[in-house]
C-alpha cells in the first residue's frame, strides 16, 4: 500500500469474481475499499466524538447538505474553516447533495427544469436548490467527494416518471459539472433508474458519458422489496466503470453489505447503525439481537463475545440492558460505538478476505449467520 496516489485515483488491488479490493485517494487522504462511511447527518455522528469514529476504524464521514444549508448554512461553516475544521474529522468527508432530503418533503416542495422550490421543516421559510447551488453548497463546506444533483423516486414509480427523472437527472449532473470549479473536490455521478434493469442500464450510459472520479448507484432502499435490489445489482453494478469507485447510496443491512460487495460495490453509507442502536438492536457476529428483552437482565456475559470494541470490552449485556431501559445517554453512546465499530471491522475482514482469496469462504459464512439473524429477527 505503499503506492503514491494523486487525488481522485482509484488503485484496484484485488479482484474475485465482482468483489473488489481497491484504494481511493482524496484530499484528506486515502481510504481502502469496500468501505462503510459514518453517516454525520449535522456535522456530527449521532452519539460519539470524531476519536471515536477513529477508533472504531472510520475511514470516511457523510455529511448532509440539506441540513447543513439550513443549520448552521454553509457560509459559516466555510468562514470556521470548513466542515473539516468546524467538526475536527480531518479524514475524507463525502456530501450528498440534498436531492433525497427535499425530493422527501412532497407538498413542501415544487420541482421545475431549474430546480426545487421548497419549504424548510424547520421554519417553514422558503429556499431553492439548484444543481449549481447544490455545487456552492458543497463547495463551501469543503467537501471531498460531492455528489451531483438527482433527483432520487420513491417506490413504486410509473415507466414515465422513472424515464423523466433519468433524463432530468443526467441534465443535471452536466449542470453540476459544470459548475464545478473547486478542484479539491471530486464529483461523482448517480445512476437512477429504479427497479428495471433495461433503465439501469440506460442511466449508466448518460451518466457516465461525463467523465468523472466516480459514481453511485441511487433510488435504492427507498421502500422497495429488498430482494429486488438483492437481484438487480448483481446485474447492474459489474457494468460500472471498472477504474472508478462504485457506490450504493443509503445502503444497509450487513446482510445487504456482503451481497453488495459480492455484485462488485465498493463504497456504503447508511443511517442504519447508529439508528437502531439508539433503540436497542446491536449487530453482532451470531446475528442481531434486542438488548431490551428480558432474556439479558441477568446477562453477565459482552454484547458480543467476538467482538473487541470498548463496549465489549467493559460492559455486560445486563448492563446495557438497564441503561437502554432507563432512558439513559449512556446506553445510546455504547451500543451506537459498538454498532459503528461492527459495521467497520465487517469491511475490515471483507478486505482482508478479497485479499486472502477467502472471499467466498467469508461471504458464504457471513451470509448464514446474517440471513439467519434476520429471520429470527426481524427489523
Amino acid at each position: 500500500m505503499s503506492q503514491i496516489l494523486k487525488r481522485g485515483e482509484f488503485k484496484l488491488r484485488k479482484k474475485i469474481g465482482n468483489a473488489r479490493r481497491a484504494t481511493f485517494m482524496t484530499n484528506h487522504g486515502s481510504f481502502e475499499t469496500p468501505c462503510f462511511m459514518a453517516v454525520g447527518t449535522k456535522a456530527t455522528v449521532k452519539a460519539m466524538s470524531p476519536e471515536e469514529l477513529t477508533q472504531c476504524g472510520t475511514q470516511v464521514v457523510l455529511g448532509n447538505t440539506y441540513h447543513l444549508h439550513l443549520r448552521p448554512g454553509e457560509k459559516l461553516i466555510k468562514k470556521m474553516g470548513g466542515l473539516h475544521q468546524f467538526m475536527n474529522w480531518h479524514g475524507p468527508i463525502l456530501t450528498d447533495s440534498g436531492g433525497f432530503q427535499v425530493f422527501s418533503l412532497n407538498s413542501l416542495r415544487q420541482m421545475t427544469e431549474e430546480g426545487v422550490e421548497f419549504r424548510s421543516h424547520l421554519d417553514g421559510a422558503k429556499h431553492f436548490i439548484s444543481p449549481e447551488k447544490s455545487m456552492e453548497i458543497q463547495m463551501d463546506l469543503g467537501s471531498d467527494i460531492i455528489m451531483a444533483f438527482d433527483e432520487c423516486l420513491q417506490y413504486p414509480a410509473t415507466d414515465d416518471d422513472v424515464k423523466r427523472s433519468m433524463d432530468l437527472t443526467y441534465r443535471w449532473l452536466v449542470r453540476s459539472e459544470k459548475a464545478m470549479v473547486r478542484p479539491e473536490s471530486l464529483l461523482f455521478g448517480i445512476v437512477q433508474g429504479g427497479l428495471s434493469l433495461e433503465h439501469r442500464k440506460y442511466s449508466l450510459q448518460q451518466v457516465t458519458s461525463v467523465d468523472l472520479p466516480g459514481y453511485a448507484l441511487g433510488g435504492f432502499s427507498v421502500g422497495e422489496p429488498i430482494h429486488l435490489m438483492h437481484e438487480l445489482l448483481p446485474e447492474i453494478a459489474p457494468r460500472m466503470p471498472e477504474n472508478k469507485p462504485r457506490y450504493l447510496m443509503g445502503v444497509g443491512t450487513p446482510l445487504d453489505l456482503i451481497i453488495s460487495i459480492d455484485a462488485g460495490v465498493d463504497m456504503f453509507d447508511c443511517v442504519l447503525p447508529t439508528r437502531v442502536a439508539r433503540n436497542g438492536t446491536l449487530f453482532t457476529w451470531q446475528g442481531k439481537l434486542s438488548i431490551k428483552r428480558q432474556q439479558y437482565r441477568e446477562d453477565a456475559g459482552p454484547l458480543d463475545p467476538e467482538c473487541d470494541c470498548y463496549t465489549c470490552k467493559n460492559y455486560s449485556r445486563a448492563y446495557l440492558r438497564h441503561l437502554f431501559l432507563s432512558g439513559e445517554i449512556l446506553g445510546s453512546r455504547l451500543n451506537t460505538i459498538h454498532n459503528v465499530y461492527f459495521y467497520m471491522k465487517l469491511m475490515e475482514r471483507a478486505r482482508t478476505a478479497i485479499e486472502s482469496d477467502q472471499w467466498a469462504k467469508f461471504r458464504d459464512d457471513c451470509l448464514t449467520r446474517f440471513v439467519r439473524s434476520d429471520k429470527d429477527n426481524p427489523s
